[in-house]
């Protein structure tokens, strides 16, 4: 980073020790400015549009696969994840100790996780246990450690070839930031960085809740509650501020980011999600992050319908993916009821908006019922679920003690409960009492234990992730789906150049028989030698006709319940 830059980032720093009591926002934060902006547009002027309209997807110019099409990542609350001082707080060094559980950086190992990318839960300071509420952008909550430990963490991370992104919340901060103490005077450089009116406007916010609250005699807008003002991106002053932040990450060392509630940024008249101001935002953005590092990875939370999401990558590519939450319900629900079609249909329409595989897949995550509690603990249902998404396209993530079974449903914290890494006092997790109590059964299911079954759900998914990792069609190959006589029969082709993998399970827990599989035409053309690498060898060879077609071709005589297999088929 140039000179102009460091001092800069140096002196935004500062500003923000003082800009709670400096009444005049432009004296005191300087930003990179190449041409003149004006420091406030009124918030009456912001011009009504309609929602945007579906774009084609064929329209979008595609990137070639990055880094992050190779991996799989592995959601972490930092706060619950690995207790190092005794504090009873999850923290950097905690997580440091257990990396070689994520990844122990050989290759050749199969005994860790495989993880190849770490998305972290906010890190910077917040006045919430969950620190969706940002107090400072440009450091760490103390809490979890100094900028030298997460600088140490990042590291040792980038060592065993594992990518960091962090939660990115832009959308919103703390009502405690120093922006928005200032912004409470009138007269401050920093009132429009939000959105304030002089009376409550008496509108409800996107989801028909309470948005607006009331401070010194005016009003502010703040859709997900009190405590978190949304920033204005009408103002040009917020956009500099947030790009110095993505430039200070960046040059720390971090891959990239997971955008919180990147719905929201810019609301316009009526329209308060999803509109074309928020669109375009990202896309510029992602033009600015690119140009400190090509290889950043972003990863936003619009959640919504698939076709929703499409519109951010129009008319030109916003963030690179978005997770898709139509895919994870379809999934866990085609599990739930074994419904193969609905799960293959879901992945096909998905791909219909994302051609190029640029999306992120998951179960559940922070804000979700976990996985465990939603199949109410039944194992083969779990593992049924991880081997569905981690042999399809997209990027996976997987949340932190779903490969152990946690459980835990609403509220939040307890979703958020600390990681069950043993069956000694507090699982493991502290030497202290910890900031949230264990979650039931941790005595039960906990990784020490599991790591010593075979059979355990833990290294069920230590071999899909390495199974993933060593094969590049199920990382990025295309998605064929096969029909079945059998309606329980998941049987899906991934297809990459001349590796071909077939991926085969009974989603339902009785044994079917003489179950066939057929497909239209595709790029199979030809006969082929099976081989596998996952579960029995229920046939040696496969013929498919001149056009790619198969036409009821038997798969076994009998597949038991839950009976999973990948198999490798070569010419």
């Amino acid at each position: 980073m140039n000179l102009i830059r460091r001092l800069t980032l140096a002196l935004l720093m500062l500003s923000l020790l003082l800009s709670a009591c400096q009444p005049d926002a432009t004296e005191v934060i300087p930003y990179p400015i190449e041409t003149e902006i004006p420091i406030s547009y009124p918030v009456e002027s912001i011009e009504e549009t309609p929602a945007v309209e579906v774009v084609p997807t064929e329209s979008v110019e595609e990137d070639p696969q990055g880094w992050w099409n190779e991996v799989v990542f592995y959601e972490i609350f930092v706060r619950s994840f690995k207790d190092s001082d005794g504090d009873g707080v999850g923290d950097f060094q905690g997580i440091i100790s257990m990396l070689d559980y994520l990844n122990d950086g050989n290759p050749e190992t199969t005994d860790d996780l495989g993880i190849g990318g770490i998305w972290l839960m906010p890190i910077m300071p917040s006045p919430s246990y969950h620190g969706y509420d940002v107090t400072n952008y440009l450091t760490v909550n103390p809490e979890y450690g100094t900028i030298a430990d997460f600088k140490q963490l990042l590291e040792e991370c980038h060592q065993r070839g594992i990518q960091v992104v962090i939660d990115f919340v832009i959308n919103h901060t703390s009502s405690e930031h120093p922006w928005f103490l200032s912004s409470q005077d009138p007269a401050s450089g920093f009132r429009n960085w939000y959105v304030w009116a002089d009376k409550n406007p008496g509108k409800s916010g996107p989801w028909g809740q309470n948005a607006w609250y009331e401070k010194n005699g005016a009003y502010y807008y703040a859709p997900f509650w009190s405590g978190m003002p949304d920033l204005n991106y009408h103002e040009p002053m917020v956009t500099k501020a947030i790009y110095n932040a993505t430039e200070f990450w960046l040059d720390l060392g971090v891959d990239g980011f997971r955008v919180d509630a990147a719905r929201y940024l810019f609301e316009e008249g009526v329209t308060l999600q999803d509109t074309k101001s928020s669109i375009a935002w990202f896309q510029d953005w992602r033009e600015f992050y690119q140009e400190i590092d090509p290889e950043t990875y972003t990863v936003g939370e619009v959640w919504t319908d698939t076709q929703i999401i499409a519109k951010y990558n129009q008319p030109t590519r916003g963030m690179q993916t978005y997770f898709m939450f139509d895919l994870a319900g379809d999934i866990l629900g085609g599990i739930y009821s074994p419904d193969p079609s609905r799960i293959m249909k879901s992945y096909l329409d998905t791909l219909e908006y994302f051609p190029d595989q640029q999306f992120a897949t998951f179960l559940t995550n922070h804000d979700q019922q976990r996985v465990g509690s939603y199949y109410n603990e039944r194992l083969l249902q779990q593992k049924l679920a991880a081997f569905v998404y981690l042999t399809g396209p997209g990027t996976p993530y997987i949340y932190y003690g779903e490969e152990i079974g946690m459980i835990g449903g609403k509220p939040d914290e307890l979703i958020r409960k600390p990681m069950q890494w043993s069956a000694s006092p507090n699982a493991g997790f502290s030497e202290a009492e910890p900031w949230q109590d264990p979650a039931e059964g941790w005595q039960e299911s906990n990784v020490e234990l599991q790591d010593k079954d075979a059979e355990s759900l833990l290294n069920w998914y230590r071999g899909l992730v390495n199974t993933r990792n060593q094969l590049p069609a199920l990382q990025k190959g295309d998605y064929l789906p096969f029909t079945s006589s059998c309606r329980r029969l998941y049987t899906v082709a991934r297809v990459l150049d001349d590796q071909v993998v077939l991926t085969i399970a009974n989603l339902g827990v009785q044994t079917m028989e003489d179950c066939t599989i057929s497909l239209e035409a595709s790029p199979l053309a030809g006969t082929w030698q099976a081989e596998s690498v996952w579960g029995a060898l229920p046939f040696e060879e496969i013929t498919f006709e001149s056009n790619g077609s198969l036409n009821e071709f038997l798969v076994a005589p009998l597949l038991e319940g839950g009976q999973t297999m990948i198999l490798t088929l070569k010419k």
